[in-house]
């Protein structure tokens, strides 16, 4: 397997699985960190819902509106209303941005809990490269990848020695072949609730 392959593979398995695992991608836009509710603060403090109406389909637009409107005249009567509002509308917007997606609302999530490759794809996205983001993903999928192939191999060297040694040879295969397995399924998965599949690449 080249290297251009392995960082596809590698990708879309730690990204790709993170999609598919919806406890997983709640947790990244339902997040008090996350790039939804972060987007939500600094729209509030500018006056401005505009760049808030992206995350949420046309017919949610009226909606989010109407109490971005509401909690900007809530939120100036004094600091603990300005909380309670700001808590309204980040459960609206993340309440309607969910049903967009087709996926159910269950509460805001407490900061710090995004996932580490999910919060270093958010970064490569600020920084305007993915160079960290592919390698480090390449590095830990190739590592994967050998570890369990050589312990299969290993394995399979000794395993006409004993009835013992045989169930080892074959857990060893199937860990190896169900982690190589995993990292298909994920290339080859539909794309996550609305998400448009990736342009094919053409060779010239």
């Amino acid at each position: 397997m080249d290297r251009k392959s392995l960082m596809k593979l590698g990708m879309i398995l730690a990204l790709g699985i993170g999609l598919m695992l919806p406890g997983q991608a709640e947790a990244h836009c339902d997040a008090l960190d996350g790039p939804l509710i972060t987007e939500a603060r600094a729209a509030l403090e500018k006056g401005d819902v505009t760049p808030l109406l992206k995350w949420v389909t046309e017919d949610d637009e009226k909606a989010i509106r109407e109490s971005f409107a509401e909690t900007q005249a809530v939120r100036k009567l004094n600091s603990e209303a300005q909380e309670l509002a700001d808590r309204y509308f980040f459960e609206t917007l993340v309440r309607k941005h969910r049903a967009g997606e087709g996926a159910p609302y269950t509460g805001l999530k407490a900061a710090g809990n995004i996932e580490p490759v999910v919060a270093r794809a958010d970064q490569a996205l600020e920084k305007g490269s993915v160079d960290d983001l592919a390698g480090a993903i390449v590095a830990h999928t190739e590592k994967g990848i050998r570890e369990r192939f050589q312990h299969a191999l290993e394995t399979k060297r000794h395993a006409a020695n004993s009835v013992q040694e045989g169930r080892e040879s074959v857990q060893a295969y199937v860990v190896y072949v169900h982690y190589v397995e995993g990292i298909a399924q994920a290339v080859h998965a539909d794309p996550h609730h609305t998400e448009k599949a990736a342009p094919a690449a053409h060779g010239h």
